[in-house]
């Protein structure tokens, strides 16, 4: 995921990174981002700083009893929760990003310094030698993967303070544990930001944040999943900035201050009332919905309107009229592409026996309605979707989304409109929805990597000299790493008004909803938008997600659910 940030052009000396640390066993999450920073080439880690293990450890680590658990009354009063921990073990995703990994190898030959920290609870504090030490080592930045609560000198004991992530959107929660109070509190998003600490509770600068989809799920451990291996990059990522554009890039381009909104002041682990209000009626809502939905899936249909002012300029989702498609199959992300003075649809054609998805082109009719369709693109062992269609002077082409084949590739139009060819694999790796566009005599390519899955996202922007020419990766990306945002909807669209990129929202589920971003800037060195309007699911539609426009004739595709049974031939 963070490749691309592990390089930085600019002409000068490493940041020097120090870490705290509890022991040599990270979480594999922040081994990650430990491994990064080891193979860039603008940061070294420089000196690492452990807690030193107290008489109380053991006793602290030690599971309470049975019989403990029963007569003490604090933690009897937690112990639904605990319960729920130990079913939570079992229901954990295999790769997760808190498993230990003993990290010796990867931290051998660092200098080193053992603390005892100071301070009652959860608040640590260190002695003057310690920091006398530690400020002598002349650190840009330490990152904080150890020890408690921080206060004191160690806040200014580095040039550019101590960084620390909060696995949670500030604005909404503050304490723990983390993301599992957005499943209590239904919270469709699960934010993760990197923060610069100050003594004050999560009021430092808030380098970046990122938001994920809340997981339907009653499991903590799951809904960790994507987001703290999603947030991984982002440490890697703000370092490359930090040692290309400098700090004051930084806190420019940081997250402004928001008023905190949580319904509790501090969370906490729950109590058992808590748990038991949460469980009860999730668990009742769970069992009715297997029963009454557990055949149902996303039947996805092609919308078709003309005449109207764009869906970009009013949202308003009237006189749209809906395609049939065959038994067995939906239709979806539908490109409009006009030659010749005719035109066309090239559209996802999935077939719900083959669990496969092919790309098919029909003719848009005068009347409004679609040609017998004709295969362009399948592959038994590959999945196609989004096929974005473009022209580069008299020739065609197209980029589908292969997600599973872990390529973006270019294919070249042979004989209009069903006999393509593979041009060149552009780049490889795990990405969805991939767009191009013409602007300022450059190419631009937006796509979204989906890593560890694609409920993980980032944004990218790229630029080239020609069609087929290096890919230059942009200084402003990521784009976006909001779950909201961070996926194509359609092709950019030009207008008088500037350049408009659509994109979908995947939360609370996938393909939910549609948004319209108008392009402020758009530089080699620069990119910037601002939302114009959402278009969310309406009537009895579960969710809409991509938006094509020729002339006075609009397309969208918008998913129902059906039972599967309904839908087989």
């Amino acid at each position: 995921m963070s490749s691309f940030f592990r390089y930085s052009p600019a002409d000068r000396p490493p940041l020097r990174i120090g870490l705290l640390l509890d022991s040599q066993v990270l979480p594999a999450f922040a081994a990650r981002i430990v491994a990064d920073i080891k193979e860039c080439n603008f940061a070294n880690v420089e000196f690492l700083i452990y807690r030193k293990p107290s008489n109380h450890t053991g006793k602290q680590n030690r599971k309470p009893t049975i019989v403990a658990r029963l007569t003490n009354p604090k933690l009897r009063e937690k112990a639904l929760y605990a319960a729920y921990l130990k079913l939570d073990r079992k229901m954990k995703p295999t790769n997760h990003p808190l498993d230990p990994v003993d990290c010796c190898t990867l931290l051998s030959g660092i200098e080193q310094i053992e603390v005892d920290p100071e301070g009652k609870k959860f608040v640590h504090r260190f002695p003057s030698d310690a920091i006398a030490t530690i400020r002598a080592k002349n650190l840009d930045v330490i990152l904080r993967f150890g020890f408690n609560i921080l206060h004191g000198d160690i806040l200014q004991s580095a040039r550019y303070g101590v960084w620390s992530y909060h696995h949670g959107d500030n604005e909404f929660y503050r304490g723990g544990p983390p993301h599992f109070w957005e499943l209590v509190e239904h919270n469709p998003l699960s934010g993760v930001m990197l923060q610069v600490l100050t003594e004050k509770l999560d009021a430092g600068v808030v380098l970046c944040k990122s938001q994920f989809n809340t997981q339907a799920t009653l499991s903590a451990s799951a809904n960790r999943f994507a987001a703290y291996w999603g947030a991984s990059g982002q440490v890697i990522q703000k370092l490359n900035q930090l040692h290309q554009f400098g700090w004051e890039h930084l806190e420019r381009n940081a997250v402004p201050p928001a008023s905190y909104k949580g319904k509790h002041t501090i969370y906490r682990s729950p109590t058992n009332a808590q748990v038991a209000r949460w469980l009860g009626p999730v668990l009742l809502k769970k069992a009715a919905r297997y029963y009454f939905k557990r055949n149902r899936v996303d039947y996805w249909r092609i919308g078709i309107r003309r005449g109207h002012v764009p869906l970009y300029e009013t949202g308003s989702t009237g006189h749209f009229e809906w395609i049939a498609s065959p038994k067995g199959h939906f239709w979806a992300d539908p490109f409009l592409f006009e030659h010749e003075g005719r035109l066309w649809v090239f559209y996802e054609d999935y077939s719900y026996p083959q669990q496969n998805g092919l790309i098919s082109v029909a003719e848009i009719t005068p009347q409004g309605s679609f040609s017998s369709p004709v295969v362009c693109l399948s592959d038994p062992e590959r999945h196609y979707s989004y096929p974005h269609v473009f022209r580069s002077g008299s020739e065609i082409f197209m980029i589908p989304e292969s997600y599973d084949s872990q390529s973006v590739d270019l294919y070249r139009c042979l004989e209009f409109p069903n006999q393509w060819t593979k041009e060149k694999t552009l780049f490889q790796g795990k990405y969805v929805d991939t767009t191009v566009w013409q602007s300022d005599g450059l190419w631009w390519l937006m796509t979204t990597l989906a890593e560890p899955d694609p409920r993980a996202g980032q944004l990218l922007l790229f630029y080239a000299e020609s069609l087929t020419g290096s890919l230059h990766f942009h200084p402003s990306n990521p784009i976006s790493t909001d779950v909201r945002t961070n996926r194509g909807a359609g092709r950019i669209i030009a207008t008088t008004g500037g350049l408009i990129r659509p994109s979908q929202s995947c939360s609370p589920t996938y393909g939910y909803s549609l948004s319209f971003h108008k392009i402020t800037e758009l530089s080699t060195s620069c990119y910037s938008e601002s939302r114009l309007r959402t278009i969310e699911p309406w009537d009895k539609l579960a969710g809409v997600h991509t938006y094509a426009r020729a002339g006075d004739i609009e397309l969208i595709d918008a998913k129902v659910f059906v039972p599967l049974k309904k839908l087989l031939p």
